[in-house]
């Protein structure tokens, strides 16, 4: 599978977690979006220096001694930074939807979806 079309599935997928959870109403829909593709990106292990959605790698792009994103920046016009309470929370909605997903029928429908593509990604 191409990875660009690797990071597409993901990001969509994060994307579409979101909608089940109402603290998301607080985000405008290109935080979110911009967030669903820097956590697919770190996830996919495609940003140079990554070691995941930390705070502290997104501190550090405050004080600049982390990789910058200027391809995301410059289509979203956000800095990662900017982007640090969507993106843990997407994160943490990620983890949580691993361990409800037999129970919540939402999450599973979901996963299911997501799973049933050609490519698994580590979702289902």
């Amino acid at each position: 599978m191409d990875r660009d079309f690797s990071l597409e599935f993901l990001a969509n997928y994060l994307a579409e977690l979101t909608l089940l959870d109402y603290g998301f109403l607080k985000f405008f829909p290109s935080r979110i979006a911009a967030s669903a593709v820097l956590l697919a990106k770190w996830t996919l292990d495609q940003m140079r220096d990554s070691v995941g959605p930390s705070s502290e790698v997104l501190e550090q792009e405050k004080n600049g001694s982390s990789s910058e994103n200027p391809t995301l920046e410059h289509y979203t016009n956000y800095k990662a930074l900017e982007l640090k309470t969507v993106v843990l929370e997407i994160h943490r909605i990620q983890m949580d939807a691993k361990e409800d997903a037999t129970t919540n029928l939402s999450l599973k429908a979901i996963r299911e979806k997501y799973s049933q593509q050609k490519v698994c990604l580590g979702i289902s």
